[in-house]
């Protein structure tokens, strides 16, 4: 089964929904079809539509020279196939966020040509028992991630937490908060606040999106922290310098945590190494997709570090990082943007057609492939130009 064409459109919710409240943005979408009539499917999340438009279709675009008329024997070789022709390229940024889109509908059309699911062609659930967050049924279960309207003071705290208090109640078991433009004693007291009201249940992220760029400040932020059994504290500073997560990582109990923009196993491994990053998050697109997905998983796993993928996009991306986290013995978590507390329609209506949560936690999927249909009415509706 050879490929024979890329087709790639845009959705998204539109201008008047405020991205930073939930709203998707122009979202490139691919289909890779194949002479076998079989279709992958994948999005491509934090890459310019027109990129992407230019460089994924016919023969004289840069991935279609590539790919076009490949034949599907493993996603892994029509992996390295493209990575080999970047060499003399830029082999980082937008083009190997697109690689991974186009791995993600690969390893989709490979599950559909083998009748599986693709977390059984990654090697099947490597999981025990005790790997998992509650129980001995292997499930992979989701982290809701908070946000707000407003950053800052009283109500970033009333608004994150009454998210967190509703989709306690829908079942979901874990949560990041995400004081983000906010002071060292907000970080703080949106912490105290969640465990207030919550509880010591349900498990507790802090996310500041790269706040501080002092590693002081940022040790005595989380030194105030610990009391509230934070599971890591995502980006304190900048990624350009590891260093500083080592100085912070040395100071504190509370794992560090990265990777939503990390491409390549190369930048997540330097992480690990140089910056004594312990929980590695790679976007199963942006990082180059399930194939280099699995690798970082591979080289974190010796080095004692966990793989809790990434994901403030859709549950098109969402569905991948399931099947990456069913494969993994070392993925506790998945990031979750849940469409029930934010004002996003398309994002409603993507997350009601992908896997359900239930008990606030995903089933591991049995169809063949990703398992991830767009249906067309969601596609039409939401189509931009």
């Amino acid at each position: 089964m050879k490929i024979s064409q890329f087709e790639v459109f845009v959705i998204g919710d539109g201008p008047e929904i405020d991205p930073d409240q939930g709203g998707v943005e122009p979202l490139a979408c691919i289909r890779v079809h194949t002479d076998g009539g079989l279709i992958g499917f994948s999005e491509v999340f934090r890459v310019p539509p027109r990129v992407v438009q230019a460089t994924v279709g016919g023969p004289e675009t840069h991935f279609g020279r590539l790919l076009l008329g490949q034949e599907i024997t493993h996603p892994e070789r029509l992996w390295q196939l493209v990575w080999d022709a970047l060499i003399h390229t830029n082999r980082r940024g937008w083009e190997i966020i697109i690689l991974g889109a186009l791995d993600v509908a690969i390893w989709d059309i490979y599950g559909k040509m083998l009748q599986q699911p693709v977390w059984q062609l990654l090697g099947g659930t490597q999981r025990g028992p005790f790997q998992t967050p509650r129980g001995q049924t292997v499930e992979v279960t989701p982290y809701c991630t908070l946000v707000s309207d407003v950053w800052g003071g009283e109500p970033m705290f009333a608004q994150q937490v009454a998210r967190a208090e509703r989709l306690a109640s829908l079942g979901y078991r874990a949560f990041k908060v995400e004081p983000m433009m906010s002071t060292p004693t907000d970080v703080v007291e949106i912490a105290r606040r969640f465990r207030q009201a919550l509880g010591s249940v349900p498990t507790l992220m802090v996310d500041v999106g790269y706040l501080f760029n002092d590693v002081p400040t940022a040790v005595r932020v989380c030194r105030q922290l610990e009391e509230f059994d934070i599971y890591f504290f995502e980006t304190p500073f900048p990624v350009d310098v590891p260093e500083t997560y080592a100085q912070l990582a040395a100071k504190t109990s509370i794992p560090l945590a990265m990777g939503e923009h990390a491409v390549t196993r190369w930048e997540f491994v330097e992480m690990m190494d140089r910056g004594q990053v312990s929980v590695m998050q790679p976007y199963m697109t942006t990082c180059g997709g399930l194939t280099e997905a699995k690798r970082i998983v591979e080289l974190a796993l010796p080095r004692g570090a966990i793989v809790c993928p990434g994901n403030w996009s859709t549950q098109i991306l969402g569905a991948a990082s399931v099947h990456l986290a069913a494969y993994s013995p070392i993925t506790p978590f998945i990031e979750f943007a849940p469409a029930e507390v934010l004002d996003s329609p398309l994002r409603q209506e993507l997350q009601n057609a992908g896997f359900p949560v239930r008990d606030g936690v995903i089933s591991l999927p049995m169809c063949p492939g990703i398992g991830y249909e767009l249906p067309q009415e969601i596609e039409k509706k939401f189509q931009m130009s």
